[in-house]
């Protein structure tokens, strides 16, 4: 997600086009269960950071495919990482994913 103020809550008022394809963005690469998976792997790390040769085991992936689910994460602006050396560290964005919760949420009730 981009740096402006993303949207209000689903329920405060309907999205423009932009926040629409902002948002789609995100949710698209959170559709995939290796992602959403590689995403909360990442954001749980005590430490706010995992080394990528920490992240394959946990999959029956080969690295490459790996990388380019991270790389999908990197894109929609949920994770950064940083090369040092040979591995490259990953980490979770919390104003991102802060944004993504506060769309989420809701004050509409039955």
């Amino acid at each position: 997600m981009s740096n402006q103020e993303c949207c209000a809550g689903v329920g405060a008022a309907p999205l423009d086009v932009e926040q629409a394809a902002e948002l789609a963005a995100v949710f698209k690469a959170l559709g995939d269960p290796v992602r959403l998976r590689l995403l909360s792997m990442i954001a749980s790390r005590e430490g706010g950071e995992v080394c990528v040769c920490e992240l394959t085991p946990a999959f029956e992936l080969s690295q490459p495919t790996i990388s380019h689910h991270l790389k999908l994460l990197r894109q929609a602006g949920l994770v950064d990482c940083e090369r040092r050396g040979t591995w490259v560290y990953y980490w979770a964005l919390p104003a991102a994913l802060d944004r993504l919760a506060g769309f989420l949420r809701t004050s509409v009730t039955a």
